[in-house]
């Protein structure tokens, strides 16, 4: 067997093995060095010290402890420390845990549910107007956090039963909390466009400048839908009674909106805005982010010891997963590499002598599926670098296929049997819901994703046009 088969079996095993559930991180790494021992073995650096401890007479002993000492002197040691220190010392990564600190510490500052209610308030009179209130809180909470699970259990469990209390359809209900949850991961500063940047080398800046737009359209298209069919079937989304509507005034609404939807609001924006300006470098914003959470916070009277002890935790908890994800994945793929199953796949879909529309179709076909059994993160950074070296033949620019793959992995959250966020809708949610309505609601959001997809695929300056104008890309 050849040395790219060998490679070809070593993804196939991989795949295997995370289909029986084994953790993703310590099977890349364990398969790397494993299949890497194989690849970098040297007959001369493994047993040379053995036999020098032969001829010196040395006892049995210093004998074992020789041949140990040989048996570890294989490459594949020093490629997996080094791969540790370079992902340890990544300038991109830094922010990861500072955006995910900002986002940890807001979900636990009370703003989200003060936003939803301010909200639910100001479009009382727009058809599906808690709907609509939802969607709007859930994609500011999204943006400021970028953890789908979180964004989706909080809501479930603050807008949810409120959505019910009003006599709102169950699935229609679900679809807006799930779908809303999962914006997140594609409106900037997102988590996921960072782990792009570090896997594809794309400018974490000139992602987000190309994310914004295709993010606005998908939750533009949200909106829409929910107040078209809500205006469509107003049984859906009952208008409330005029003694159930809680009458304000608009001085003390424009209050409500100032304390609650505009600090979160203006956190965002500068952030962003300091990063798409060239002011502040994502790793720096992203600290001024942690800090205005931690302000924010402090200014809702929601800052406690113990709020505080568990968003450093769960900040902690989530990076090491992500950096050890890029350790275990850039030395299986180095030995992939080393082993020529890069250049086999590579050669085999360039033989295939397709269009770049096909190519592209095939790529998000794949994606598509992969999101099934697995997680963004594993998928960006496992199986997306097998795509990267296929772009220039394809003439694709690395940008808009990140900004696809962004959008292409809304979908893993929203397609059943496998809709992460169906699962954890139904973990908080009435005894009453069932799986299979929340998986109903996600099914139109699902069609929604696939016509973004289409849209920025026929007018690809939805993406591109911030960068080139900001960025003369």
């Amino acid at each position: 067997m050849s040395d790219p088969h060998i490679a070809l079996l070593m993804l196939g095993a991989f795949i295997f093995i995370i289909l029986l559930g084994f953790p993703i991180a310590f099977t890349l790494m364990a398969m790397g060095v494993g299949f890497g021992y194989y690849a970098y073995y040297d007959a001369g650096r493994m047993w040379r010290p053995y036999y020098r401890a032969l001829d010196s007479g040395a006892d049995s002993w210093t004998l074992v402890e020789t041949w140990v000492s040989g048996f570890f002197n294989n490459r594949i040691f020093d490629l997996f420390v080094n791969q540790t220190y370079s992902v340890m010392a990544n300038d991109v990564l830094t922010a990861v845990p500072l955006f995910l600190f900002m986002g940890y510490i807001v979900e636990r500052a009370n703003i989200v549910e003060r936003l939803f209610h301010t909200l639910a308030l100001a479009t009382r009179r727009v058809p599906g107007a808690m709907a609509v209130a939802a969607l709007v809180t859930c994609t500011l909470f999204a943006t400021a956090t970028g953890i789908v699970g979180a964004v989706v259990t909080l809501m479930g469990l603050l807008a949810f039963p409120a959505l019910l209390r009003a006599r709102y359809d169950i699935s229609f209900a679900s679809g807006v909390i799930c779908a809303g949850g999962t914006l997140g991961i594609l409106i900037p500063p997102s988590i996921m466009l960072i782990v792009y940047a570090a896997s594809s080398g794309v400018s974490i800046v000139q992602l987000y400048a190309g994310a914004l737009l295709p993010g606005l359209l998908l939750a533009g298209l949200y909106l829409i839908y929910v107040i078209g069919r809500a205006w469509l079937q107003p049984q859906l989304a009952p208008k409330p009674d005029e003694s159930e509507v809680e009458q304000i005034s608009t001085g003390r609404l424009l209050f409500l909106l100032a304390t609650s939807f505009l600090p979160l609001a203006l956190l965002i924006l500068s952030v962003l805005g300091a990063i798409l300006f060239g002011l502040a470098t994502p790793s720096e914003a992203a600290a001024v982010g942690a800090l205005g959470g931690l302000a924010l916070a402090v200014a809702y009277r929601a800052l406690t010891w113990q709020r505080l002890r568990e968003s450093v935790y769960l900040t902690v908890r989530t990076t090491a997963m992500v950096c050890w994800l890029f350790v275990g994945s850039w030395t299986f793929s180095s030995v992939f590499s080393y082993l020529g199953g890069e250049r086999v796949i590579t050669e085999f879909v360039t033989s295939l002598d397709i269009s770049p529309l096909t190519f592209l179709i095939l790529a998000q076909i794949i994606i598509f599926l992969l999101g099934w059994p697995l997680e963004w993160s594993e998928i960006i950074i496992i199986f997306v670098p097998i795509f990267l070296p296929l772009l220039p033949h394809f003439g694709v620019d690395p940008l808009f296929f990140g900004i696809l793959v962004a959008l292409n992995l809304q979908t893993s959250f929203l397609t059943p049997p496998m809709a992460m966020s169906a699962y954890y809708l139904k973990g908080i949610a009435p005894a009453h819901v069932h799986l299979v309505q929340i998986f109903k609601g996600c099914l139109p959001y699902l069609m929604l994703v696939f016509v973004a997809m289409i849209v920025l695929y026929i007018f690809p300056d939805i993406a591109l046009y911030l960068p080139r104008l900001v960025y003369g890309r």
